[in-house]
């Protein structure tokens, strides 16, 4: 399928949609496809993170921040796993490309190319094989912007998996990129505001806990992610961070790996949620989201509820394992 959605890149003016806060995962995914398949625009209809938004002007990136999709001959989406995560005033039409390597909620079945591979820790990845597939060259900054995506996506590492090491190692030696130089393009100082938001959210965690797991939440007004890691460096194994936008919520959550081994995940919590409460949610094991319409606080205890439960049968599983163990 790959080869078919190059072919089809190549001809016409084409429009690249990321998701609502978009991350670099989703920037990196639509500045290396405008690269290699010219005549493209990147549309970030609901802006972008901290993070990109500083990436997008360190490698003067353009963005749009509003445009009419129906002036173009094909829509992309990267990186999204559902319509809402778009958070436009639009409808995505039937022949649009999506690519995208989260787990698949069957919210993208209505057009007619869908390509998803979640065994990927990064949508960046399958943006490098479509390249490659077609066999166009990847610059420097294409390579930067590449990695870029494949380092915050895998948490620097913590969360990549096997196939993402190999992919890494060939854009650096194939575009001469040090490792110093892929690492400081995501590195941003940490703001007072974001500082204050940290210890605040801290401040406002209430927690549970089975054996030894221990899952948080807490309200938070901004930073969500950076809460979620703050209050897991507290001791949290999965944290749930939400914040109020009038009717509007969004949540954050983060799991340590060791939990993701042990049996979370949070895409899967996230979309059962979501599909509960007509919300959007999804995500991968160690990190995910949840937004839509209603209270914040009602759907923190909702996920601390829904977290509790998983912890349970991880320990019956546990305890199980142990008897056999011990019978053998």
């Amino acid at each position: 399928m790959l080869n078919r959605i190059a072919e089809e890149l190549r001809e016409g003016r084409k429009v690249i949609l990321v998701h609502g806060n978009a991350d670099m995962d989703a920037l990196g995914s639509a500045y290396a496809l405008s690269k290699a398949f010219p005549n493209a625009d990147i549309f970030a209809p609901n802006g972008l993170d901290r993070v990109t938004r500083m990436v997008s002007e360190k490698m003067d990136v353009a963005i749009l921040e509003c445009c009419d999709i129906h002036d173009y001959d094909r829509v992309v989406v990267v990186d999204t796993s559902s319509p809402e995560q778009l958070e436009g005033d639009f409808v995505i039409p039937a022949d649009a490309i999506v690519i995208d390597h989260h787990k698949p909620t069957g919210k993208w079945d209505f057009v007619e190319t869908f390509y998803c591979d979640d065994t990927r820790t990064s949508c960046c990845e399958i943006v490098k094989e479509l390249i490659d597939s077609a066999g166009i060259v990847i610059t420097r900054d294409m390579g930067l912007m590449l990695l870029g995506g494949m380092l915050t996506d895998s948490g620097h590492f913590q969360f990549a998996k096997p196939s993402m090491l190999p992919a890494f190692a060939d854009i650096m030696q194939r575009c001469g990129i040090d490792m110093d130089e892929a690492m400081d393009l995501t590195q941003a100082p940490v703001s007072m505001s974001e500082k204050i938001a940290m210890m605040k959210a801290i401040e406002r965690t209430r927690f549970d806990r089975v054996g030894d797991m221990i899952v948080a939440i807490s309200f938070g007004g901004s930073f969500e992610a950076s809460s979620c890691r703050a209050i897991m460096a507290a001791g949290a194994d999965v944290v749930f961070v939400g914040s109020q936008r009038d009717e509007n919520f969004r949540l954050s959550a983060r799991a340590t790996q060791e939990a993701v081994r042990k049996g979370i995940h949070l895409g899967e919590i996230m979309s059962g949620i979501g599909k509960e409460t007509m919300s959007d949610g999804g995500g991968h094991g160690g990190a995910a989201g949840l937004t839509g319409i209603g209270d914040t606080e009602a759907m923190l205890n909702i996920c601390m509820s829904r977290t509790m439960d998983v912890f349970r049968e991880i320990k019956k599983r546990e305890m199980m394992e142990c008897e056999l163990a011990q019978q053998s």
